[in-house]
């Protein structure tokens, strides 16, 4: 159900997006008002163009959010409030805290609506490390600043 809500969400963002785009263009005149004269085949292309932003939103969701494990030696009891100052120093919030996972929220306005609220980071402790989960661009920084943020001193 997640990953269809995820879709959607894109569906409509790519939508309004697009319909921005073209509105300004029209405004700033680089194109021509006319539907007919815009789209070679005028209302039956805007369809055409809805069926294709369908397809990418339905593929998105599965390359776009992703769960990569954060290699950090040591103890969860001890880590744990470092990882939660790590998220706080990026402007994460803590949003939920249970001993399996650990979820934050992105506490910028304008990056939950860029990424239409879809900016939970989830942490879980795992063999060997955490597994951070969440929009692929935002773990891949994430991870990355973790594991160099709470390695063990010397290395």
């Amino acid at each position: 159900m997640k990953y269809f809500a995820r879709a959607v969400k894109y569906f409509i963002g790519i939508c309004i997006l697009f319909t921005l785009i073209i509105i300004g263009l029209m405004l700033i005149g680089a194109v021509s008002k006319d539907i007919n004269v815009l789209f070679r085949a005028g209302w039956k292309s805007v369809g055409m163009i809805a069926l294709m932003f369908l397809g990418v939103s339905a593929v998105y969701p599965k390359f776009g959010y992703a769960k990569r494990l954060a290699s950090i030696p040591g103890e969860d009891a001890e880590l744990r409030p470092k990882v939660k100052e790590f998220f706080a120093e990026r402007g994460y919030r803590l949003e939920n805290e249970t001993p399996e996972a650990m979820t934050f929220r992105s506490g910028s306005t304008w990056h939950r609506i860029v990424t239409m609220g879809e900016d939970r980071i989830t942490v879980t402790p795992e063999f060997g490390g955490y597994g951070v989960e969440g929009l692929n661009r935002d773990i891949v920084r994430i991870k990355s600043g973790l594991e160099y943020r709470l390695r063990p001193n010397g290395d």
